[in-house]
């Protein structure tokens, strides 16, 4: 009897500490996106991922001062291309947009949104272009200082039954009237596993 006694107790306690690990029993519960006990993913970027290359960049690129040498402040930047040369099917906004509102939150940098073919606001540049025209002037001059660009890299690596996979976030600010790359920082992310887990 206290043989079954003492096998219900440790399983009891097995279950215990199982909920106890998983941080909320299995049940979903909200986490903070760059906090410690997001899901860390072997085969993905995840969200705290993407936060932590773009604190890095935005930090590299204010620290340099680039952005204080432009003649007009706060500077006009446009957002060019960024390849992704990943296996994975990614939106590179995921990148570019919290750089954009923190650099845009320093008050360093405005965004142009309405410049080149594939502008990202297009009812803002036709209104623009509508507003000018009415009043007998050019479009006005969406022209940026600055263009950013860049690429996501990927690395695969196995050893025995653990995977390591890196992920390279290189990003270059082009002043446009030079065409000189006047700012480039690379980040990288290693994660190393045999599976996905939660919390790092």
């Amino acid at each position: 009897m206290k043989i079954f006694s003492i096998l219900a107790l440790l399983s009891s306690l097995a279950l215990a500490l199982t909920a106890c690990s998983s941080g909320t029993g299995g049940n979903a519960a909200y986490v903070d996106s760059s906090g410690p006990r997001t899901v860390v993913s072997l085969e993905k970027i995840n969200i705290q991922d993407w936060s932590n290359a773009a604190d890095q960049m935005v930090q590299s690129l204010l620290a340099s001062k680039t952005l204080d040498k432009a003649p007009t402040q706060p500077a006009v930047m446009a957002v060019s291309r960024i390849v992704n040369n990943t296996t994975q099917q990614v939106d590179t906004d995921m990148l570019t947009k919290k750089i954009r509102v923190a650099l845009n939150q320093s008050g360093k940098v405005v965004t142009t949104t309405t410049f080149g073919k594939n502008a990202e606001d297009t009812l803002a540049k036709e209104a623009g272009d509508a507003a000018a025209f009415a009043a007998g002037e050019q479009a006005p001059d969406r022209i940026p200082y600055y263009t950013l660009s860049g690429k996501l890299i990927e690395d695969s690596a196995q050893a025995g039954s653990t995977t390591q996979r890196t992920y390279v976030f290189q990003l270059s600010l082009t002043e446009v009237k030079s065409g000189l790359a006047v700012w480039e920082d690379e980040v990288s992310i290693t994660k190393q596993g045999r599976r996905n887990a939660i919390g790092w």
